[in-house]
């Protein structure tokens, strides 16, 4: 099969969190290339919004969504930044994979996303709803 490669779709980035998630991605570069790399794609690919525009079903760091694989998963998790990641609690950070993909897409998109494994897997965003990033104790 010849190297075809899907087109990815397009995403919009609130302008606070494409700033705060450049930074990351630089700051990560060393610790993690290949996701730093994949994060600092996106985000320049992006259409960035000022926040206050942004729409309600956009992937944004915080949101809690539904998405299905070609692996024939169905998850519900919450981007979030590293130090807030939890995988067994569904809390996925934005420096993996999957999370680097998610950033930006809205229901009904799909995308590929390479595993560390280096396997491509697809998955599409189902459902998306806002979250605050800091819940009260």
């Amino acid at each position: 099969m010849a190297s075809r490669k899907a087109r990815k779709p397009s995403i919009a980035i609130a302008r606070s969190e494409h700033e705060r998630l450049t930074k990351l991605a630089e700051a990560f570069a060393v610790r993690t290339p290949e996701v730093s790399d994949e994060l600092l794609t996106e985000l320049e690919r992006a259409r960035v919004v000022d926040d206050a525009k942004i729409p309600g079903d956009v992937v944004r760091m915080g949101s809690s969504l539904r998405y299905t694989s070609d692996l024939g998963e169905d998850r519900s998790v919450t981007l979030v930044y590293p130090g807030d990641a939890d995988i067994a609690a569904g809390r996925i950070s934005i420096m993996t994979p999957i999370g680097a993909a998610l950033i930006g897409l809205s229901p009904g998109q799909s995308i590929d996303w390479r595993a560390r494994d280096g396997r491509v897997h697809r998955l599409t965003v189902q459902k998306v709803a806002q979250t605050a990033l800091e819940s009260p104790a």
